[in-house]
């Protein structure tokens, strides 16, 4: 194999063997079982390495434990920072309960009060939460300052030798644990550590693997960077596979993703939401929205993968219930099962009866309705969401509202309008 492709830093086996050694105190070697429906759906040998049932629900105590594990008796004792709205802060602070090292996690201001509280009872009297700024760069760069003025110690999540070496632990487990050559891996990307070690691992013990990184088609920072040949930071990103979605990927990770990794692929965002329903409902486990990015990809490489043996990791599970609705809504959108409209209603007595009875289809329901009857105008508009059986309801639907005087607009292709409503 070539040196490393002329890159900076590279991930021996060495050191991901080291950082397993280091961790095996702390992270469970999660399962790597079969994925039936999976399987039997793709004519394929799929399997899922289970990073959701981790000890602090995700794979991100093994780089956190891995890089503050390696400091300095001088280090440790001022302390270790970090910023993070989710998995991270949760790896770091579990970290530093462990070994009794004190630790201050910035996190934004917005961050769910369920997320602040895991963080604080996985890290207990070790950690000093700040909620600094509205967004992660904001509680990052406080974070960093913080460093600089008390000469702490920063816990990348992602963009740090250590972290990236404990992430890799992974391929280590995923390699013992199969009896099978493994022809795909499918990796979630966020900031690129995870992906970065996996390769570090699989290109030492299974270079004919191939691996393939997933992410939100709303953050697609790596693709990004990947096809400009510069690691390249991206503005207006979707936020919600959140443990995915940054503006930014490592300096080191990207070197190492550009090199080494097979493809790229983005997923929607919707069909990352019908991935999460459907291992909720017919297969019984509970993953957030970067946890399901690896399974939604498979659609896309249907053909490729028709015969051979699949990983795909599921990297987490620290999902809010109360995300639950909107999860729903955007499948249904993806799904093109959810429309929204202004309709116009003339104020007469009757109009809505109308609308229900000659203007919806029997299968037709609705499930948004905003409405103010303004008494001096003749039609008064009403924004309405419909939910659809099937695909093909929707022309006949739009027909049926013009043809009887309806019709005021569609909205679910008005972007600037659609985001009030989702």
């Amino acid at each position: 194999m070539e040196e490393h492709k002329h890159i900076n830093y590279f991930p021996s086996l060495e050191s991901i063997r080291e950082a397993a050694a280091v961790i095996k105190e702390v992270a469970l070697v999660t399962p790597l079982t079969d994925a039936i429906r999976y399987s039997k759906q793709y004519d394929a040998t799929v399997l899922l390495k289970r990073e959701d049932l981790q000890r602090v629900r995700s794979y991100k105590i093994r780089g956190a434990f891995t890089k503050i594990s390696s400091l300095s008796a001088e280090q440790l004792a001022k302390g270790v920072v970090c910023a993070s709205a989710g998995n991270h802060a949760q790896g770091v602070a579990f970290a530093c309960y462990h070994l009794q090292v004190h630790g201050t996690i910035y996190m934004p201001s917005v961050t769910p009060k369920q997320k602040i509280e895991q963080t604080q009872m996985f890290g207990g009297a070790y950690i000093t939460i700040v909620l600094e700024g509205d967004t992660f760069d904001d509680a990052s760069k406080a974070a960093i300052r913080t460093c600089e003025e008390e000469g702490k110690t920063f816990v990348h999540p992602f963009d740090d030798p250590k972290t990236i070496e404990g992430q890799g632990t992974i391929g280590l487990e995923i390699f013992k644990q199969s009896d099978l050559a493994i022809d795909y891996i499918f990796v979630a990307i966020g900031g690129g550590g995870l992906a970065s070690g996996l390769c570090g691992a699989m290109k030492a013990l299974s270079p004919k693997t191939k691996i393939i990184g997933v992410e939100p088609m709303g953050a697609p920072s790596m693709s990004t960077s990947i096809k400009a040949g510069k690691n390249t930071e991206i503005y207006n990103i979707d936020k919600f596979v959140d443990g995915a979605a940054v503006q930014k990927v490592g300096a080191l990770n990207f070197e190492i993703c550009k090199a080494y990794l097979s493809d790229m692929i983005t997923v929607p965002e919707g069909l990352v939401c019908q991935t999460i329903l459907d291992l909720y409902n017919r297969d019984a486990i509970v993953v957030e929205p970067a946890g399901a990015l690896t399974l939604a990809a498979l659609e896309a490489y249907k053909e490729q993968i028709q015969g051979k043996n699949v990983v795909c990791i599921i990297s987490g599970s620290n999902n809010d219930i109360t995300r639950t609705a909107e999860i729903k809504e955007r499948a249904l959108l993806y799904a093109e099962l959810k429309h929204y409209f202004i309709v116009r209603f003339p104020q007469r007595a009757g109009a809505l009866k109308q609308f229900v009875v000659d203007i919806l289809g029997p299968y037709d329901d609705i499930t948004h309705f905003e409405y103010s009857k303004k008494s001096s105008r003749e039609n008064a508009s009403a924004v309405v969401g419909i939910e659809l059986k099937e695909q093909a309801d929707l022309a006949p639907l739009i027909k049926r509202m013009k043809a009887h005087g309806f019709f005021g607009d569609y909205l679910n292709d008005k972007p600037d309008l659609f985001q009030f409503l989702v």
